[in-house]
């Protein structure tokens, strides 16, 4: 009813890519600390906090351009309850990173 839902292959598609792509540099990181590689880990963990930077400003960016709102029925409601979790999520996450590097 007048909500027009946002295309999952354009931004949501490119935030999952980045959200996998933090998923590799991430373990790499913890992989590289476990083997004593101090440069590898410091290097993953701030790839991933530069990767949850952009996740973020992505996120950002899709909400500013959303044609729907809180208000609008369902559909609203369980889009932003559910992407504004995962993004204080992220963003809890990238400052546990960065206090820990």
């Amino acid at each position: 009813m007048g909500v027009e839902a946002i295309n999952a292959f354009e931004l949501p598609l490119l935030n999952t890519v980045i959200l996998l792509g933090s998923g590799v540099t991430i373990t790499y990181s913890h992989h590289s600390l476990i083997q004593g590689n101090r440069n590898g880990a410091l290097y993953g963990a701030i790839f991933t906090i530069i990767l949850a930077f952009v996740f973020t400003a992505c996120q950002a960016v899709e909400y500013s351009v959303s044609s729907f709102t809180l208000t609008d029925g369902a559909f609203g409601s369980c889009f932003y309850f559910g992407t504004g979790f995962h993004g204080l999520h992220v963003i809890i996450g990238t400052i546990f990173l960065a206090v820990g590097f």
